[in-house]
């Protein structure tokens, strides 16, 4: 897992939009397998060439493909992998709720979030929890595999 953010939304004054600009060297990953139970996500491929993990299917994916993930379980868990031999560059959309809820499919784990404060990131949420499903908490590369 490797990936450079840059968080657009907020610097253009979104408040139920998010947009985040997302680098990933080769042979890595931004984030974990994941489905968000609340948020609708969109990605917009701008540089490289890469693979679409979306519930059982995989994707090839290159500049000008428009990706979507919307809200659900398991189903529509994605995942966005630098396949090529140069930095995959996509710019993410979603749609911002005041609670999140989050699945990880691969390693079986939650993550739950309110109180983003305007501007933020889940990171600094005032409630923030990772764990495993009915096994208590967990880090958030736990399970993942390298």
């Amino acid at each position: 897992f490797a990936a450079k953010l840059g968080r657009i939304g907020p610097l253009l004054g979104a408040k139920n939009l998010g947009a985040m600009l997302t680098i990933v060297p080769p042979g890595k990953r931004a984030f974990p397998f994941h489905a968000h139970l609340n948020v609708d996500e969109m990605m917009f491929i701008l540089e490289g060439t890469g693979t679409y993990r979306f519930g059982e299917d995989e994707y090839k994916v290159k500049p000008g493909d428009m990706l979507a993930a919307p809200q659900g379980g398991a189903e529509v868990a994605h995942q966005i992998i630098n396949t090529g031999g140069s930095d995959l560059r996509y710019l993410a959309f979603s749609t911002n709720a005041e609670c999140g809820v989050v699945v990880y499919p691969d390693s079986n784990k939650f993550l739950t979030v309110t109180g983003i404060p305007e501007g933020g990131s889940p990171m600094d949420a005032k409630f923030r929890h990772l764990g495993h499903i009915g096994a208590g908490e967990a880090g958030y590369f736990d399970g993942e595999e390298e």
